[in-house]
């Protein structure tokens, strides 16, 4: 059984922030879209049976995110308890324990991992991070190739701070085997017209032009109808993406994905903040599994398109 919100979109996959504590201070992190803080966090039980209560309906896809999801002491416990539950197990990391966790996590059950990396120079990733650990992550990449598939990069382009690191990122992709994500800053409508904003918004539209124009092979993937571009280096063939959320019609029409707050609440949309519905609080007063997938269908038919 698949479940379809009011627009005919497909529920299938779930992203699921398993704390809002992180290690990095990047000044632009959107916290998944979870703008207060709370440290009442699931417990691996508790994350476990929501997974296995969307696997019935058809969601056997999930990605494990924070805050940093590595920092929790149990991360290994609840990658095991999930997998067989779902098709595709992934997560979204600033990479800062992956040298020690690749392995076990992939032994685990971990598909595939997502690593934030915003620059490939100490001083600009320091800026953006907060931290000086630019060496540790490259180390925490370079493992996570040998036992994950794919390692995908998360770059966040930003004006005046790293545009100009694209083509190298581009190159570095092709020389680790890893795929290469470039990711416009997000921000709700309300957020366009500060001067943080303006500031920092780096528009990838042209980008996205000269890839076409590099690439020996384009295709397009399934989710947000994006574009995957094959792009030839002196490293080898470095495959690349593009993430154009803002004013991206398409990417909101072709969203899959519902969401998971740290302290247990379904939300629909990261750049909604009156969309979330609570869940931990039947489970936690014994509610059965009939009563959350009613809870389930709740949260679905609220999804709506954020760019219409």
């Amino acid at each position: 059984m698949t479940l379809y919100d009011r627009f005919g979109r497909p529920v299938t996959n779930l992203r699921i922030s398993l704390t809002q504590e992180c290690n990095f201070h990047c000044f632009f992190c959107h916290r998944e879209g979870q703008r207060f803080n709370s440290f009442h966090e699931m417990t691996p039980e508790e994350i476990e049976r929501i997974v296995r209560i969307a696997s019935r309906l058809g969601i056997r896809k999930v990605k494990l995110t924070g805050g940093e999801p590595t920092i929790r002491e149990d991360i290994i416990e609840i990658v095991g308890r999930i997998k067989p539950y779902v098709i595709d197990l992934s997560m979204t990391t600033n990479g800062s324990r992956l040298k020690e966790l690749a392995k076990p996590l992939a032994k685990a059950g971990l598909d595939r991992v997502n690593v934030s990396l915003h620059s490939l120079k100490k001083d600009v990733y320091r800026k953006i991070t907060g931290v000086d650990m630019l060496e540790t992550v490259l180390g925490g990449i370079e493992e996570a190739v040998k036992y994950l598939s794919p390692v995908k990069l998360n770059m966040t382009v930003m004006r005046g701070l790293n545009e100009g690191e694209i083509w190298d990122m581009v190159e570095f992709a092709a020389k680790t085997g890893t795929i290469l994500q470039l990711i416009e800053l997000e921000a709700p409508r309300e957020v366009e017209e500060t001067a943080f904003f303006r500031k920092y918004f780096y528009p990838l539209k042209p980008v996205e032009r000269e890839l076409e124009k590099r690439a020996v092979d384009v295709r397009e993937r399934r989710m947000h109808r994006r574009k995957k571009y094959f792009v030839p280096t002196e490293y080898g063939t470095a495959e690349v993406e593009v993430v154009r959320a803002m004013h991206n019609t398409i990417f909101c029409a072709n969203c899959t994905r519902l969401r998971v707050t740290s302290n247990g609440k379904f939300k629909t949309c990261l750049l909604r903040n009156n969309d979330l519905i609570d869940f931990l609080s039947a489970i936690r007063g014994g509610a059965s599994d009939e009563g959350i997938v009613d809870i389930f269908r709740e949260a679905i038919l609220m999804r709506e398109p954020y760019w219409k």
